[in-house]
């Protein structure tokens, strides 16, 4: 009886290995392309890449494509947000921002003056003042309120003051010197 039990055990085990081996070449011919490509998880896939095609969407804090090079600030309008990037064109810091009412078109420009601080156009006491446009005779920069607020600017004024909190000021402020690049995307 033993002998048999033997038998029995071995057949089973044999049964077993052949539907593993069975399964293994069904997995083995069955390998999506992009697994057998060199393709790494999270790539686009050859469909995705085709011309015409659309590019799932960045991450919202992501660095804008197309933003220039070298040290800049970025500043994209529909995102509400700045991008500090350094020489090596790694983002320093990204921090959101409430806009001002007056918009510079897309471009680069060139930090033209700094105050520590003053009075902006909205009655807020403001620090680390970094002005880099005029737009029809509104005059467009980053700053921050020392009181540490950032309220939405009141529509019915033509303010340029783009508002970011204290902390992101003083990031800010060390960082875009007066001729420092502004790059701003839509």
């Amino acid at each position: 009886m033993a002998v048999r039990s033997a038998q029995l055990v071995a057949g089973l085990t044999a049964a077993a290995a052949l539907t593993i081996a069975g399964f293994a070449y069904q997995a083995a011919t069955n390998v999506p392309a992009a697994l057998t490509s060199g393709a790494r998880a999270g790539d686009a896939t050859p469909a995705a890449r085709a011309p015409g095609a659309q590019e799932a969407p960045a991450h919202p804090t992501a660095l804008p494509k197309d933003s220039g090079e070298g040290p800049r600030v970025v500043y994209a309008l529909g995102g509400r947000r700045v991008w500090l990037v350094d020489e090596a064109g790694k983002v320093a810091r990204t921090f959101p921002v409430s806009p001002s009412t007056v918009h510079p078109p897309a471009g680069t420009y060139q930090v033209s003056s700094r105050s520590n601080s003053v009075a902006g156009s909205d009655g807020v006491r403001i620090e680390h003042v970094v002005r880099f446009a005029t737009v029809e005779g509104v005059t467009v920069g980053f700053s921050a309120a020392v009181d540490g607020s950032a309220p939405p600017a009141d529509p019915a004024r033509r303010t340029g003051g783009i508002r970011m909190k204290r902390a992101d000021g003083d990031a800010m402020w060390t960082f875009a010197t007066v001729n420092s690049k502004v790059v701003v995307v839509d």
